[in-house]
Order: structure tokens, then sequence, then C-alpha cells
């Protein structure tokens, strides 16, 4: 029996959050734009790709981001819109697979190996997608095309934005031949030191490491990087992902006011951060929760484009959610809990990966 190889695209919305802000503000395409609140405290949740040439970051502090970019343009966030417009897109796909697996609200694998409308060739997919995103919703989306999920997801950051490069399996010797392995999903600063170390920069110097070398450098990420280095990637797309929340919180040992709150705030963070580390998790969305001395809950979620990088972007997000939380200068509360949710998996022990 012969073995089916997988169609898989990859599909990566370009500055999802800052392109729909600039679609309906069409008169600040060529500026600098974030889309974050105005406050002291206030991060970035999406940077447009002019903004981008000034160093400007989802999850960067927006006072660094106007010491970057004085004449940087803040636009504050509407998620219910970014929702309706993910929810469209995914709308899009299922037009095409049911077999999709979304990452975030902009971001998704497809697996197209078997698609609806019997199109011979998964780039044809891709293009019909791209194409039907842009007309129905004005906004622009980078593809993959690859028989793996790992070389997807490389594929559609190779031609940003609004592009899309295609991996055919003959071809996949000759990509990775070409691929440092900082651009691998999951090698953060940590596992790239170690790999300059060993005087490891291409990933095709992985190659002539056997597989128990590997794990006596990495750990268990060696057997991921033995099988990387041959373009192996068995992961299927996984349509019922589960969406998971890792979250800590503390019952006060008397009732405080808002303002005291915030002490609370690094050792959570770090614990639920740890958390995620240890299951190799990365986040987008960031959740505080307080409870009232009179057993009211509230809530605050904040979004970003691309991953949270350190725990003092964790942080500076759930003291950005404090403000944002009723100044009632009466109110006191009993309980606080901080989150992350939108999760996904790394490749590696930790949280510093470049393109996931």
């Amino acid at each position: 029996m012969s073995h089916i190889v997988r169609k898989i695209i990859h599909i990566d919305m370009d500055a999802f959050f800052a392109s729909v802000e600039l679609r309906d503000r069409p008169d600040l395409r060529e500026q600098p734009v974030v889309v974050a609140w105005e406050g002291a405290r206030s991060v970035v949740c999406a940077a447009s790709y002019p903004a981008r040439k000034f160093g400007l970051r989802s999850a960067m502090p927006l006072s660094v981001a106007k010491r970057l970019c004085p004449h940087v343009v803040c636009l504050p966030p509407r998620f219910p819109e970014y929702q309706q417009v993910s929810r469209h897109i995914h709308h899009i796909f299922a037009r095409h697979t049911e077999l999709i697996e979304p990452l975030s609200l902009d971001e998704a694998y497809l697996d197209v190996t078997h698609n609806k409308q019997n199109l011979p060739y998964a780039c044809e997919v891709a293009s019909h997608i791209r194409a039907d995103i842009l007309a129905e919703t004005g906004l622009t989306a980078s593809a993959g095309i690859a028989p793996n999920k790992f070389l997807a997801k490389i594929a559609s950051d190779w031609r940003k934005p609004n592009g899309q490069t295609t991996i055919a399996p003959q071809q996949i010797s000759a990509f990775l031949q070409h691929l440092p392995l900082s651009k691998i999903p999951g090698v953060g600063e940590k596992t790239q030191l170690k790999m300059q170390q060993l005087g490891l920069t291409m990933l095709t110097d992985v190659l002539p490491l056997s597989r128990g070398e590997l794990v006596l450098h990495f750990g268990k990420y060696g057997h991921r990087l033995y099988d990387l280095a041959r373009g192996i990637d068995d992961r299927s797309v996984n349509p019922s992902r589960e969406h998971q929340q890792i979250s800590s919180e503390t019952t006060l040992s008397h009732d405080a006011y808002l303002d005291d709150i915030s002490v609370y705030v690094p050792e959570l963070c770090q614990e639920v951060w740890d958390s995620a580390a240890k299951r190799r998790y990365a986040a987008r969305t960031v959740t505080v929760k307080l409870k009232t001395a009179d057993f009211h809950t509230l809530t605050r979620s904040l979004s970003f484009s691309s991953d949270l990088l350190q725990v003092s972007d964790f942080q500076a997000a759930c003291l950005q959610l404090l403000q944002r939380m009723p100044q009632d200068a009466a109110l006191r509360f009993r309980l606080i809990g901080v989150g992350l949710s939108q999760l996904h998996r790394t490749d590696e022990e930790g949280h510093q990966y470049s393109m996931w």
C-alpha cells in the first residue's frame, strides 16, 4: 500500500489586529501604527509593518514604543471586531476542508490532502483561500504549503506579507539546506546559545549527529531536532484542539483595595509562566480575575497578535488589566487570579522561540 503524502497549509494573517484597523483607516496605511490602549502601563497588542521598521512589536510596553517612534499612531483595540473577522476567515477555510486546527484568531493549520473543491494542487487551494480572504475581508494572508506542519509553518513566513511558499516533497532536502536553526519554531535563546557553542548554525549541521548525541546535548528536544533535520513531522492537524488556560489565584488574608492588589502580580505570573514553560506552552491571551469582598467576580482579558516572549510581558499586561477594573475607591477585593490562554505547544523546554 503506497504512503499518502499529506498536503498541509499554514495560513497566517499579516499583522492581523493592525491590518483590521488600517483597513478601516486607510489614511494611516503608510504611518507607523500600534494597537494599544493609552496609559502609563499599556502594552502593544499589535504593530503595523511600518511600525515594525522602528523595532516596535507586540507585547512591548507602549512607553518604549513611543520612545523608539515618537510619531507612532496609537489605536485602541476592538476585540469583538477581530473575533468577527476571524470567524469569517474560518468560514472561508471550511469551504475547502473540515480539518482545521486554529492556533489563534489569525493563524491556523489546514489539512487539504482531500479538499472539498477537488482542486488538484494544495497551492491552488491556498491561492483560492487567500484571494477569498482579500475579496471578502479586505485583508491579506500569507500561506505555507508542505507535507507537514513544521515545514508549512516555516514556509508561511518565507514571503510575508501577502505571499505564499510551497515546499513539495522533492524540494524538502534542498529547502532544509538553507534553513538556519534560529528559524525553527521553538528554538529560543538558551538553545541557540548551546547550538552556537557546538558549532551548529544551520539545520544541516545537525545531520551528522546521532539521535543519542542530540538527546545528550538537548534533552527530550534532541529527539525532535533529529527528526526536523530530516524534514520529519508526523503531527496531525487536530480540529478538536482544546482551548486551555493555565491560571493561578490567591485568596487574600484580608480584603484589599485595588491599589494594593498589584503586589501579588509578579509571584502569580511567575507561577503560571513556569507551569506553561514546563508543559512547553506559549500564549497570546492574558486574563486577570478579581473577586470583590461581596463575592462578585470581575475579569478582564488582553490578547496579542504574537506570543508573549517573557514573564515581564505577562506581568505588564496584568498590571494594565488592573487599570481597566472599576476604579471605585470603596471597592475591596478578597481574591486575585491571573491566567494565560490561546495556548499552543512550543518545541523546546522553555518559552523563547522565534516564529511560533
